[in-house]
């Protein structure tokens, strides 16, 4: 009978001894990797592997299906009285492809919206990022600036980017990112970025904890410089420049360019504010920095925006109209490339032209009255006078197609005796369709093109070249 009871004490107190000698463990590692005064020392359940346990106020473990020794079943897991709360789920590593896609997929946004420069390079191996925030587009900056090959990834605030099921899909597809407490817990959620570090990837973090309204660097926090000391890899500050105008915190998109400047790696000695004033000066001189242009293009963007450019896109699309042998797309080539922004206005002021113009063919050739058409064949003509007599005024919207210029189709409408009111309406949509989507397509160039806008020179020429050849293969082909 003494020997059953024996057991069965022996057999209820094992658990608790199992408990007390997990509890000291816990309490050893603690001693070794804690992270400072107030963080929670974190294990792994034994008995259900990958959720986090955690030590209670009182010194008992708690985890899944305990709390306070009590309550089997019970699945919650406290901090504590003024514990942080759950860390959240933590994000999945990026792979090399993922990289390169987010990579691509920025650059090409950024390109249209202004462009993107990169000066400087992250060093070979892993590395903790750190940098300046003043817009949520610094997150596609650096994604768009940085080499694939550090497969980045970016702490955002967990309280925001992974509060809502859309917003954490997001986050972590479009970013790469992973969660980062603002309520305590955060440090842990660095350290455990530590292994994706020594693997050679970048964690690119913004030490200041939020936006910047004003376009200063705040004051950092000492995170990143913890998180590279435990991993053992450098902190390299970057400098970003033109995000504040690209987008605007609580302001609407617009274009700008965009600078990333990545400078030398900090010594281990760093404090934090050495790293704010090495982003601070990164900052500065990307923001600074002047975009190299080209004179011819500055010539042509102060006339194009002034109060002649529309006057001169009306003036050319009417004589074109007319006589003129150069059609009005190529002036829309020349100028909406040098200043995007008056694309839309240029393309209407050479669309009005061009309907006035035609208008007036019409009524001059209706009178008698032949204006001179260089560069037109007898051919044009006879195909334009068999379209109209099949379909009277429709026939012009053959005309973006077939390369016959606006000036026979019009002429040759007035002497067919087509009514002005619908030649007016049939132009409107023919001309309108060609010349705004031509004028939509080169302010889009001209976007794309922005970073080398020093070379704009050559560009006008080759478009000039491209235009001559062109058209002598047009003429040719209707001889």
């Amino acid at each position: 009978m003494t020997a059953r009871i024996s057991a069965r004490r022996a057999a209820r107190s094992a658990p608790r001894r199992l408990r007390e000698r997990t509890t000291r463990a816990v309490g050893h590692r603690r001693g070794r990797t804690g992270v400072g005064a107030g963080s929670v020392a974190v294990a792994f359940a034994a008995d259900r592997p990958g959720e986090p346990c955690e030590r209670g106020t009182r010194g008992r473990l708690r985890g899944p299906g305990r709390l306070g020794g009590r309550g089997r079943g019970r699945r919650t897991v406290s901090g504590g009285r003024g514990g942080p709360p759950p860390a959240p789920t933590p994000a999945v590593s990026p792979s090399r492809l993922g990289a390169v896609l987010r990579r691509a997929l920025w650059w090409l946004v950024l390109t249209v919206t202004g462009g993107v420069r990169r000066h400087g390079q992250l060093p070979p191996r892993g590395c903790v990022v750190v940098a300046n925030h003043s817009s949520h587009a610094d997150t596609a900056a650096l994604l768009a600036a940085l080499d694939a090959r550090h497969r980045p990834t970016i702490g955002a605030a967990a309280d925001y980017w992974f509060a809502s099921p859309w917003r954490r899909r997001i986050c972590r597809v479009l970013a790469a990112g992973f969660p980062v407490r603002r309520t305590g817990g955060g440090m842990d959620d660095l350290l455990s970025m530590a292994d994706g570090l020594r693997a050679g990837r970048a964690v690119v973090l913004f030490p200041e904890g939020t936006r910047g309204a004003d376009g200063a660097v705040g004051a950092f926090h000492r995170g990143a410089l913890v998180l590279a000391e435990r991993a053992g890899v450098p902190v390299v500050p970057v400098g970003i420049g033109g995000t504040d105008r690209l987008l605007p915190k609580h302001g609407r998109l617009r274009s700008s360019l965009v600078r990333v400047r990545i400078g030398e790696p900090l010594p281990p000695s760093a404090t934090p504010e050495d790293a704010r004033a090495a982003v601070a000066a990164l900052h500065a001189r990307a923001g600074s920095e002047p975009l190299p242009d080209s004179p011819v293009r500055r010539r042509v963007a102060a006339v194009a925006a002034s109060r002649l450019g529309l006057p001169a896109a009306f003036a050319w699309a009417c004589a074109e109209a007319l006589s003129w042998p150069l059609m009005p797309e190529l002036l829309l080539g020349v100028a909406c490339v040098a200043v995007p922004r008056a694309a839309l206005r240029l393309s209407v002021a050479a669309l009005a032209g061009s309907l006035a113009g035609g208008l007036l063919a019409l009524q001059l050739a209706n009178t008698g009255l032949q204006l001179p058409a260089p560069l037109t064949t007898d051919r044009m003509r006879a195909e334009v006078r068999h379209e109209l007599a099949v379909e009277s005024a429709g026939a012009v919207r053959h005309q973006p197609w077939n390369g016959i210029p606006f000036k026979v189709y019009a002429a040759e409408a007035g002497r067919a005796g087509v009514p002005a009111a619908g030649w007016l309406a049939e132009s409107a949509q023919a001309r309108g369709a060609r010349t705004l989507t031509v004028g939509a397509a080169f302010a889009a160039l001209g976007l794309l093109l922005r970073r080398f806008r020093r070379h704009y020179g050559a560009y006008v020429a080759l478009l000039a070249v491209g235009f001559a050849a062109g058209l002598s293969l047009i003429v040719a082909g209707w001889s």
